[in-house]
């Protein structure tokens, strides 16, 4: 059994195509993500890949929208959104399929 370290990844992405990593695939990417209340996330677009994100913990709003702790948001390629965290978060965050440089700033 090998033990990775949540902390010793790059903002929380423990599985894709970077590193350190614990499993490198092109095929998806995987990240924990925490946030403290009132941390923002500039809005962006992915051009290929679908995002999947968990809320795992917590409120975020997303695009004026309000989501909470169990909601599942399906972000499609050339849809933006940009994110900030109303209580502290943790989510869960699912890239098909994991593409370098597939983020951009609207």
């Amino acid at each position: 059994m090998k033990v990775h370290e949540l902390n010793q990844m790059t903002k929380g992405w423990f599985i894709g195509s970077f590193n350190p990593t614990c499993f490198e695939t092109n095929d998806f990417e995987c990240a924990v993500k925490k946030y403290k209340a009132g941390d923002k996330e500039n809005r962006h677009l992915h051009k290929i890949a679908t995002e999947y994100t968990v809320i795992v913990a917590g409120s975020v709003k997303m695009n004026d929208i309000r989501y909470d702790e169990g909601c599942i948001i399906e972000i499609a390629p050339g849809e933006s959104t940009d994110f900030e965290a109303l209580t502290d978060v943790v989510s869960f965050v699912v890239k098909v399929p994991c593409v370098a440089g597939d983020k951009y700033d609207c």
